[in-house]
């Protein structure tokens, strides 16, 4: 597991009505296996926040029950410790690999605070953890000192770094050296492998699974020049709406899902054009085919 490179953020195909479609998302997470992926199950791409507990339980339970030969990580993000605690003990019950551990949402904890949710944490699971800084939509950054004093536990695993701040990334890395460092956002990948990223948790993997296995590969090797600028633009197209549209609306029209439905508040009438997005298919599959 811990040699795995690449997560993918999997999104959560649902019907039209809103629930759960779990013929589409065996299908996609098949497809991950196929390109041999780790799939992250349940993250804010996965519009985790926006299922309830019951759903929630139901989409680990089918997604263990699959007998992967990837490994799965399920997400851990709320405000309620508590509830993130329970959540944490029944997918320690599952075959389930890993936890994406969130800071608190809206709260916005200083360092002892912070400190105080992730050791409780780390401390319920029975997996290893990877610690996830995304301040644009937690409000608070993972401050360093505290991933410092989290260094040595045995379920502190990696951390996903997803600010967009290179200078952030540093510090990560000078405060926990011996800890992983993945990206949260693929367009950082170059930049963030230049410095030692051990490896990228992927929205584009969703709709470029191989593609962006390859990106991966190239960025880790110091082999960037065929990527620009065409990942810049084809990860631009992708978040042209707030995540997971993009994203949903591409796996429909290329009929790896039944529907792009999402759940409220998000809604595909904010991608007001799909050019860009089939542009930057198109683009992608060459370089795939070219490059592979």
């Amino acid at each position: 597991m811990k040699n795995v490179k690449l997560w993918t953020a999997l999104v959560t195909p649902l019907h039209q009505d809103g629930s759960v479609h779990y013929e589409d998302l065996e299908k996609l997470i098949r497809i991950q296996e196929d390109a041999g992926n780790g799939v992250l199950i349940l993250g804010s791409t996965g519009e985790g926040l926006a299922l309830d507990d019951a759903e929630k339980r139901e989409i680990a339970k089918f997604t263990s029950g699959l007998n992967l030969s990837v490994p799965v990580m399920a997400g851990v993000g709320g405000f309620n410790l508590g509830s993130q605690i329970e959540w944490i003990e029944f997918c320690n019950g599952l075959n389930i690999e890993a936890f994406l551990v969130v800071a608190p949402l809206y709260s916005k904890p200083a360092f002892h605070g912070q400190k105080q949710w992730f050791q409780s944490l780390l401390d319920a699971s029975h997996k290893p953890c990877m610690i996830y800084n995304i301040p644009s939509r937690t409000g608070v950054k993972v401050q360093p000192g505290v991933l410092k004093e989290l260094d040595g536990h045995p379920n502190f695993w990696a951390v996903k770094e997803a600010s967009g701040s290179i200078s952030e990334y540093q510090e990560f890395r000078e405060s926990v050296p011996g800890i992983p460092l993945f990206s949260g956002d693929d367009a950082m990948l170059p930049f963030f492998a230049a410095a030692g990223s051990g490896g990228l948790v992927s929205v584009a993997s969703n709709v470029w699974p191989k593609a962006t296995r390859l990106y991966m590969e190239k960025c880790i090797n110091g082999d960037t020049q065929s990527l620009f600028p065409l990942w810049t633009h084809a990860v631009k197209a992708l978040f042209s709406a707030p995540n997971p549209i993009p994203a949903k609306v591409l796996l429909h029209k290329s009929g790896r899902i039944s529907t792009s439905a999402l759940r409220a508040p998000l809604t595909a009438d904010e991608l007001s054009s799909d050019k860009l997005l089939l542009e930057a298919d198109r683009a992608v599959n060459e370089w795939y085919q070219k490059n592979s």
